[in-house]
């Protein structure tokens, strides 16, 4: 499996502007997309994450799985190592996410135009 980017969620990316919450908060969908390909460790999920604070991320990660999104598994042998990954029901929010993805890239101009004159009010 190919390692995460770091610029996966560039500061440009559409999904700074994306107006749709997916899960418990504004962090869970781009967990979900990281979790996409397979099952990942904390550090893995840190990289392209790295805006998130290790507190913040964990409490997203705790939240997911409460509600059946991911699952958390714990490996004592050969070292302690966690791994999170999607469940069957979060992977069925992969289309939901990408729709909103793309619909926010289709429509990122207006999104910006609306946030500026937000701000210049």
């Amino acid at each position: 499996m190919e390692p995460l980017r770091a610029d996966m969620f560039d500061e440009m990316c559409p999904s700074t502007l994306n107006p749709f919450r997916f899960g418990p908060d504004k962090w869970a969908a781009l967990v979900i997309a990281c979790l996409e390909d397979g099952p990942r460790r904390f550090s893995e999920l840190r990289v392209p994450l790295h805006r998130v604070t290790p507190k913040v991320l964990t409490q997203s990660l705790r939240r997911l799985e409460q509600d059946g999104l991911i699952s958390r598994t714990e490996y004592a042998e050969p070292e302690r190592r966690v791994v999170y990954a999607l469940t069957p029901l979060g992977r069925s929010m992969l289309g939901p996410i990408g729709e909103a993805c793309r619909w926010t890239a289709e429509h990122w101009d207006e999104l910006l135009d609306a946030r500026e004159r937000e701000i210049t009010r």
